[in-house]
């Protein structure tokens, strides 16, 4: 069923934007949207079964938006790029970067959800490899939908890092991150910050979880780990 496949639209046309949410969601797709790469990233990119991407966008363009994707985010989601180009280099590029599709602008919703089902169908994605919303270990739980730490059932909101910090850590529990793997993968790469940073942040998401931060671990000369 459509329904258990989540989709994410980014395009910065803002009523081609509405028109293929709610086409897709028409389907019965759920569907969500950014009108920019920026905004895209403030998303959990990991919980989407495909990503439909503009690809001629504001200061990130959906090329370097599925660089990151494929390079530092190490995500497999199929992408279908939408553009107004279609010089053979273009297509080129689009599929050297990860793309799974490529369809050029002026289109027809039709033409869009057949390749959707095609791609969807040809990269195997099932119902059953739906992600679930809650993440839990122990007496801790990660609601991956609205980004909150729950212990115990209090709720604790988390700035954008600190959510993305545990999450990697919940993630593969008893694994140790260095801080320089944890800066890279959880900071942009044009982002000048220091080891210190990973610091900071690990002692207020302890503070956050009060007694149960313990379970934030470090070994000395290696880095950081959680584990019950």
């Amino acid at each position: 069923m459509n329904e258990n496949y989540r989709i994410l639209v980014v395009e910065d046309e803002e009523d081609l934007n509405e028109i293929l949410q709610f086409n897709l969601e028409s389907e019965g797709y759920k569907v969500d949207t950014s009108f920019s790469a920026e905004e895209a990233l403030k998303k959990d990119l990991s919980i989407y079964h495909l990503i439909v991407l503009d690809v001629m966008m504001g200061r990130i363009s959906g090329y370097s938006l599925a660089q990151k994707i494929r390079k530092e985010m190490h995500l497999e989601v199929p992408i279908i790029f939408l553009t107004a180009r279609d010089k053979e280099n273009d297509l080129l590029t689009g599929f050297n970067l990860g793309a799974d599709d490529y369809i050029t602008k002026p289109f027809s919703i039709r033409e869009l959800q057949a390749r959707i089902k095609v791609v969807l169908r040809r990269n195997k994605t099932t119902p059953a490899e739906v992600v679930p919303t809650l993440l839990t270990i122990g007496e801790i739980t990660l609601d991956m939908e609205s980004k909150r730490l729950i212990i115990n059932d209090k709720k604790t909101e988390l700035t954008r890092k600190e959510y993305e910090i545990i999450l990697l850590l919940v993630k593969s529990p008893g694994r140790i991150f260095s801080r320089e793997e944890i800066l890279r993968r959880i900071w942009e790469s044009d982002v000048i910050v220091t080891d210190r940073t990973v610091d900071v942040n690990m002692t207020r998401l302890r503070r956050k979880m009060e007694n149960y931060g313990a379970y934030l671990r470090n070994k000395a000369g290696f880095g950081y780990y959680f584990e019950l």
